[in-house]
């Protein structure tokens, strides 16, 4: 094994922050003052850390195969440094394409999609409320401020979304995987819509139906647990939003979901879809085994575009692109805040996820959390994932009568309306 230990020995002094090895035996390898610090019970934990498969070490630390000590920042930059290249997904063969879309036609059905989204929405509301904002707001924050809060970003966020949707008292407006009622919740109290809202998760209906009761809002919020694909075509939305569901969709049926959208929305009116895509042109999981372990452990089912191809499907459909904006550096900050915030309170993370998990599960989904939080974060700095907002209008073909001759819908085709 003396090879072995040789290399990892160089890789470790090449990287940005100190890292100290515990190897099988009880032998230490590095600085004694390292700010991070991993120890294997086995040879293959080592080998697949000189192999720089850095998805298959997080999934050994999961199974306590591996133990880590030191922060998750410190952590990141050194598995950032450990990566033998990009792992952003490189070009396909036509055949391995074709299994691609076959394999996303199989996962993505109603009964699974729903059995995939409750796996990751319903771990514990208790333990997402431990590190999200007082709304919950799971998706990337505004930071139109940098010294914003996370809490003050999301609302940023919140209200970034609506005036791009120039949300007006009395609109339908239709929010697909409303999640825990931030976006729903805001439109209504702040602009005055007829808010409908839609998700697959149990405890995030449960609990946003609560907030309507005590807030008085029936009658003008309702919230469904319900497919995309199952709501009623006979009434059109003026505004829809799409926040951090489209993930979920899968690539196979990205042209059917835009398609659905487009038929929803009545013409002329305008649609937000926001959400996580792709650093690469060809679909695929982030590569050194990092797509591996999130699809096991966190996203099953999950699958990113580049968003040159999320925009060629939703043109297809009949929608028109007229704004995008790529907010990847925020997305970046607000996963290191979610990232604080839980080691901050691991444990006590670790106490509200035994109620519900038993000791054992709930050290195993803390570990991949742990992992997630801080690996995503990694991800968007360094321009592996991005975060798109893409606005898009469905056109009714008027060319007169409206702001500027030939928008045909409610869009203004300037886009200072957005910061004024």
């Amino acid at each position: 094994m003396e090879p072995l230990v040789q290399k990892i020995e160089a890789q470790l002094a090449a990287l940005p922050v100190a890292v100290a090895l515990g190897l099988p035996g009880g032998q230490r390898v590095g600085p004694a003052n390292a700010r991070v610090r991993l120890s294997f019970d086995d040879w293959s934990g080592l080998a697949t850390l000189a192999a720089g498969q850095i998805g298959k070490l997080a999934e050994d630390y999961v199974e306590k195969r591996c133990r880590i000590e030191g922060s998750m920042r410190d952590l990141m930059a050194a598995a950032a440094a450990l990566l033998p290249g990009s792992p952003v997904a490189s070009d396909t063969s036509w055949w391995t394409r074709v299994l691609q879309r076959a394999r996303s036609l199989a996962a993505h059905t109603p009964s699974r999609d729903a059995e995939q989204v409750r796996f990751h929405y319903d771990v514990s509301d208790d333990f997402y409320a431990l590190w999200l904002d007082a709304r919950r707001v799971y998706s990337c924050a505004y930071f139109r401020d940098s010294h914003m809060s996370i809490g003050q970003a999301q609302e940023a966020k919140l209200d970034h979304i609506c005036r791009k949707l120039m949300l007006e008292p009395g609109q339908r407006f239709l929010d697909i995987g409303a999640g825990w009622g931030g976006l729903l919740l805001w439109a209504a109290e702040h602009y005055g819509v007829d808010a409908t809202g839609i998700t697959l998760s149990k405890n995030q209906h449960a609990y946003v139906s609560r907030l309507v009761e005590e807030r008085g809002l029936q009658g003008r919020v309702r919230m469904h647990l319900q497919d995309y694909r199952d709501l009623p075509e006979d009434q059109t939305y003026d505004r829809i939003a799409s926040v951090g569901m489209f993930e979920h969709v899968g690539q196979a049926h990205m042209p059917a979901y835009f398609g659905k959208i487009r038929r929803l929305l009545k013409p002329g009116g305008l649609v937000m879809n926001h959400g996580i895509t792709a650093g690469s042109l060809r679909p695929g999981q982030l590569g050194a085994g990092m797509g591996d372990f999130i699809e096991k452990y966190i996203f099953p089912g999950g699958e990113l575009l580049h968003v040159s191809r999320v925009l060629r499907d939703l043109a297809t459909s009949g929608l028109e692109m007229v704004d995008v904006e790529n907010l990847r550096p925020h997305y970046a900050r607000t996963l290191w805040a979610w990232s604080d915030a839980l080691e901050s309170r691991l444990d006590e993370a670790h106490r509200v996820l035994a109620a519900t998990h038993g000791e054992e599960g709930a050290g195993t989904v803390l570990r991949a959390y742990r992992l997630y939080l801080s690996g995503c974060a990694m991800c968007f700095e360094q321009g592996w994932l991005a975060l798109h907002q893409i606005l898009a209008t469905h056109p009714d073909g008027e060319l007169s009568g409206r702001d500027l001759r030939g928008a045909q819908g409610d869009y203004t085709f300037r886009r200072d309306y957005m910061y004024r």
